[in-house]
């Protein structure tokens, strides 16, 4: 429906005086005809005057059908066009241009490629600093997705989603914004995970944490962005945050913040290419408090698989409450088997449980029998911004496709969770976790160091040989159990 109204559907309002004056000429010309049949009836030139009157009469009613055609239906004048409806300009300019290009043979132009961003510059607080930025970005055809705002306490950070035209560099863009009052300009490409708008994000983070315990590590680094996140136990060598009379909330250092874990020691979060800001830092605290409210938790969901071999065997998620299982099993395995997993004295192998199976280092698999026996751990560790996985099967189970179920399922959930690759640290003779590796079909890479042996793996999303976190259900048992 559009804002033009036809002159047609116009109706002027009636008026007396317009039939007042109608009847004047009504009775006038009853006058005239009155004056003209006296002269024609008793004149010489009878004839002559009739014709005459014909022609006049005619002529006068062809000049009043002109004169009504042009001026009675015409559209009211105005000085300007008026314009059109916001929104669909553009929309119909375009299509009458299609469509004059189809008529003429002429293909239409080709859509201009672009390339998403994500810029952070700081500006003076005051009126007029963003609009120059905004200036800035549409002389360069650079569309704002979203926007947000840092206060600080000599300026403000302004956070920016742009779509730009991909023959845009990054040089010229941060060329642009510094000219107009932009400075400590940082820029990196983003993805389409960067669309979702922040609330929407946070809150989506905020539901991970909840869910897992696991996942604070991992909402933390999706939350402030490239950063390296570790967690230090409570009197670990080198936590500066310890004994130091660090308040509760924690500390906001540049680029690096420090946050009191609620369950002992104090998460490091570490950006040295830029710094924290208090927003990000609150946010940050703010999902701290969260998990620390919620206390531990994990998902408790199982799979039941059948081995080649007949025997079920359950895998699920553990945590420190299968400390004293999980030692069990330390004591049922050999020193070879403990020396290839652990890298050092067999006797050090104890006291890294408690470590690893806290989910605030990364996620634990356990592996249990029918009887209920544990019988083979899968570690995926956050180490910082990469990614390792770690693993270790009893004697007796070894060989069976429990160490490439693990395996697979590990690097599901690092799929899950958006990690680039992973890591494997083993000795160069260990060929059974060699092969396992290759089984995934993943791009590897090999590095060899006196004897160690790490193994990356390049994650792709579509993997084929990459397992859902707990199993597929369209598979069956055996199935499961032979990948």
């Amino acid at each position: 429906m559009t804002n033009v109204t036809s002159a047609k559907s116009v109706r002027r309002p009636h008026h007396w005086r317009r039939d007042l004056v109608e009847l004047a000429a009504l009775f006038t010309a009853v006058a005239v005809a009155d004056a003209l049949a006296n002269m024609i009836a008793h004149g010489p030139d009878g004839a002559f005057l009739l014709v005459a009157s014909a022609v006049a009469l005619i002529a006068t009613a062809m000049f009043h059908t002109w004169w009504a055609r042009r001026h009675g239906h015409a559209p009211p004048p105005s000085d300007s066009p008026a314009p059109p409806a916001p929104g669909r300009a553009s929309a119909s300019a375009s299509a009458s241009a299609s469509a004059s290009d189809a008529r003429e043979g002429v293909a239409p132009a080709d859509p201009v490629e672009t390339t998403l961003w994500r810029m952070r510059t700081t500006v003076r607080d005051e009126p007029g600093s963003l609009a120059a930025l905004c200036t800035a970005f549409a002389a360069h055809h650079v569309d704002i997705l979203t926007l947000q705002t840092h206060p600080l306490a000599d300026g403000t950070v302004d956070e920016f989603l742009l779509r730009a035209p991909s023959a845009l560099q990054a040089k010229d863009l941060t060329r642009e914004i510094s000219a107009a009052g932009g400075s400590s300009t940082w820029i990196e490409r983003a993805d389409a995970h960067d669309l979702v708008d922040t609330p929407t994000r946070v809150l989506g983070l905020a539901t991970r944490t909840a869910l897992d315990a696991a996942e604070l590590p991992l909402s933390l680094r999706q939350l402030l962005g490239r950063c390296t996140i570790r967690s230090r136990p409570a009197g670990a060598l080198g936590d500066r945050s310890a004994g130091d009379g660090a308040p509760v909330e924690g500390v906001l250092d540049g680029t690096e913040m420090r946050l009191n874990d609620p369950h002992g020691g104090s998460i490091i979060v570490e950006r040295p290419y830029l710094p924290f800001t208090p927003t990000e830092f609150a946010r940050a605290r703010a999902l701290v408090e969260l998990d620390a409210r919620l206390g531990p938790r994990i998902p408790r969901g199982q799979d039941v698989l059948m081995l080649p071999e007949g025997e079920e065997i359950t895998v699920r998620r553990a945590d420190r409450g299968d400390l004293d299982a999980a030692l069990a099993m330390h004591a049922r395995c050999s020193e070879r088997t403990l020396g290839l997993r652990y890298h050092g004295p067999v006797g050090d192998a104890d006291r890294y449980l408690n470590h690893l199976l806290s989910p605030r280092f990364g996620r634990t698999l356990a592996v249990e029998t029918e009887s209920g026996r544990l019988v083979a751990l899968g570690h995926l560790l956050w180490d910082g911004d990469e990614t390792e996985v770690a693993l270790i099967v009893e004697d007796a189970w070894q060989r069976r496709g429990i160490g490439a179920e693990l395996l697979g399922r590990l690097v599901a959930l690092a799929v899950e969770a958006r990690c680039a690759s992973v890591y494997a640290v083993t000795q160069a003779s260990n060929t059974g976790m060699v092969a396992t590796m290759r089984d995934l079909g993943l791009p590897l890479d090999y590095q060899i160091d006196e004897g160690t042996l790490v193994i990356t793996a390049r994650l792709e999303p579509t993997a084929a040989r990459v397992l859902p976190p707990y199993g597929d259900p369209e598979m069956s048992d055996h199935e499961q159990a032979d990948r």
